[in-house]
């Protein structure tokens, strides 16, 4: 069964809706914005169906859309609306910098519903990563 959108709360219906979250970088356990995850429920890992690429931005990956593009390694997460707000103004979703998407999984996640960020600036000049992103 697909999962979605949720909502939680001691075994009642609450309006604190949940949102499975693929992320690729920063975001990532060990990496330096996970603090911004905190309180936040991990799911597992995951990998994208092909069609993206990952690009270096300077200390943090910009995964964009891409023909004949790659299966991305990153973990999935269920996030309130108040982290998703949180991480929305981190990731520049105002300014135009990124966007969520819907993020097509490979098994055993095909049939969840998964937002993603991607990257909407220029990458011209920048270096490809490959399929995953590691600090350091």
């Amino acid at each position: 069964m697909g999962s979605t959108n949720g909502c939680i709360a001691s075994g009642v219906l609450n309006l604190a809706c949940m949102t499975r979250l693929f992320v690729y970088g920063t975001l990532k356990r060990g990496s330096c914005n996970h603090h911004y995850m905190a309180g936040q429920q991990f799911v597992s890992e995951a990998v994208t169906q092909p069609g993206y690429r990952l690009y270096d931005l300077g200390g943090y990956p910009g995964m964009v859309e891409a023909e004949g593009g790659l299966s991305i390694e990153g973990e999935l997460w269920d996030v309130d609306d108040e982290c998703k707000a949180r991480l929305d103004i981190l990731e520049g979703i105002d300014e135009g910098e990124y966007s969520q998407e819907v993020v097509p999984l490979l098994p055993p996640h095909q049939a969840d519903v998964v937002q993603g960020y991607i990257y909407r600036w220029p990458v011209s000049g920048r270096p490809e990563l490959g399929p995953v992103w590691r600090e350091g």
